[in-house]
């Protein structure tokens, strides 16, 4: 069982190697993060260059990240994304052997619970080699972006309360406190971590084994801890921007800056897949755009698509500027789409974008037409876009099913699946990254599942000897 842990982990991490390798990512959010890094070791600031070469003090994104790039930068020089790649692997490796473990533990306490006789050590091995091998998540840890660390973050979260409710002490409190704390500062969607899980932590189990006193002054100690960073990037924001920002800004962009929120309500009217964010929404603003590309839910009339052929057509003449008179008109048509269909703009669109970011085939970072599914145009592309759609659908349903068995954590777990589902139907440009972080927990309970079925048929066989053997000998030569 070792020497198949320690292959796990060398085939993951070849893995992740082949993956930065076979698909490097240099550009988007790769680039930001890499240019605020390396602005912290040269100059020690967090700012962002313009094209002149000119610093920017700037709070587009939270520094953990950025922290965490000049850290590697430091020690293995700026702009060394192979360094990055490799830490982060080995950070991933760790996050592994945290799931295997964190399924050990429940795949014991669902056994006692079924009356199987099981130490979790095959549940744990089975969590080890899913998480290694899981595509989708490895193709995230080789590239400079905040998914590989937020996944340990996740991982550590889960184990760290798990810990606490069977030996209540500070160790596990901090090491859950680390962990929410550091996925929030990597990006400001990982505070859910916290509001799904940290009531798991006063579970009666808990209240049963530690005085009241010392959980009030545990808890009242974390969340000092976990709050005092965001104090401190609060004061830093309002000293050099004077605005009151714990967090970063909902559409990344900095005092003063224009956050083209009439572009931002039009598109959460019609936006629902992947297709509209690359045809649309990420080009706005600084790149043209195609009103051929904008389907006809994004108008209400034939005279508000007219509006948007205008638009779309000084914008594109215009050097891609976006204009106040340009947003001005843009939230008008939004009115529009929302009293023309309320069901449609207000429930239909949001829930059709969360079941596109979670079903959607994870190839967003491999060279695949976006057009996946024309058969006839990319007989290889469309038949290997099926089988990562497939496979991402069978690990839903598994993991699904893991979660049905009720392990413990299950309804803790579901509830930070539902907060993140509910928080990314509001995401005008849908990326079937956005559910990455909820792979972790499916992948467990995958783990789980597999293991009781294997252990459910052993009992079975068991059962079904022990009654041959009960019978008699004419019986049991027969049989």
């Amino acid at each position: 069982m070792r020497l198949s842990a320690l292959f796990a982990l060398l085939v993951g991490f070849l893995l992740r190697l082949y993956f930065f390798h076979a698909f490097p990512q240099t550009e988007g959010d790769v680039a930001v993060y890499s240019d605020l890094a390396a602005n912290i070791v040269r100059h020690g600031v967090l700012a962002a260059s313009d094209p002149a070469g000119q610093l920017h003090l700037t709070l587009i994104r939270l520094p953990g990240y950025p922290l965490f790039l000049a850290a590697c930068f430091r020690i293995f020089g700026v702009g060394n994304l192979l360094a990055v790649c490799l830490v982060q692997s080995l950070l991933d490796a760790c996050t592994c052997l945290l799931l295997a473990d964190l399924v050990r533990q429940l795949s014991r306490d669902l056994a006692r619970r079924r009356q199987f006789a099981t130490s979790g050590w095959g549940a744990a091995l089975l969590a080890l080699w899913m998480a290694e091998l899981c595509p989708f998540t490895a193709i995230y840890v080789s590239a400079p972006l905040t998914e590989g660390p937020t996944l340990f973050c996740i991982v550590l979260a889960c184990w760290a309360v798990l810990r606490f409710q069977d030996h209540p002490a500070w160790p596990s409190a901090l090491g859950f406190t680390a962990a929410v704390a550091w996925a929030a500062l990597l990006r400001p969607d990982g505070a859910l971590l916290a509001v799904a899980l940290a009531p798991a932590l006063f579970a009666p189990r808990v209240r049963s084994r530690i005085s009241r006193q010392r959980l009030l002054r545990i808890s009242l100690t974390c969340v000092a801890l976990a709050l005092l960073p965001f104090a401190l990037w609060a004061v830093r924001n309002w000293r050099q921007f004077h605005v009151f920002q714990p967090l970063a800004p909902r559409y990344a962009s900095d005092p003063g800056d224009s956050s083209d929120l009439g572009f931002q309500a039009w598109t959460s009217t019609w936006t629902l897949d992947f297709v509209n964010t690359v045809d649309c929404y990420w080009p706005v603003p600084g790149d043209a755009v195609n009103p051929d590309n904008i389907p006809p839910r994004a108008w209400s009339s034939p005279a508000d698509h007219q509006r948007l052929l205008d638009l779309f057509a000084a914008y594109n003449q215009n050097g891609f500027h976006t204009s106040d008179s340009m947003n001005a008109t843009l939230a008008l048509l939004a009115q529009h789409n929302r009293t023309a269909h309320p069901f449609r703009t207000r429930l239909a669109i949001p829930a059709l974008r969360a079941a596109d970011m979670w079903l959607r085939p994870r190839t967003e970072n491999l060279p695949i037409d976006l057009d996946w599914w024309v058969y006839r145009n990319h007989h290889q592309e469309t038949i290997f876009s099926w089988s990562y759609a497939a496979l991402n659908l069978l690990l839903l349903g598994t993991g699904f099913l893991g979660l049905a068995l009720r392990p413990r954590l299950a309804g803790w777990m579901l509830l930070y699946l539902v907060l993140r589902t509910l928080l990314l139907a509001t995401v005008q440009g849908p990326e079937a990254r956005y559910t990455l972080e909820c792979l972790p927990i499916l992948l467990g309970t995958t783990a789980l599942w597999m293991a009781t079925l294997v252990q459910s048929a052993r009992m079975r066989r068991s059962a079904r000897s022990a009654r041959l053997s009960a019978g008699s000998p004419a019986c049991r030569m027969q049989a």
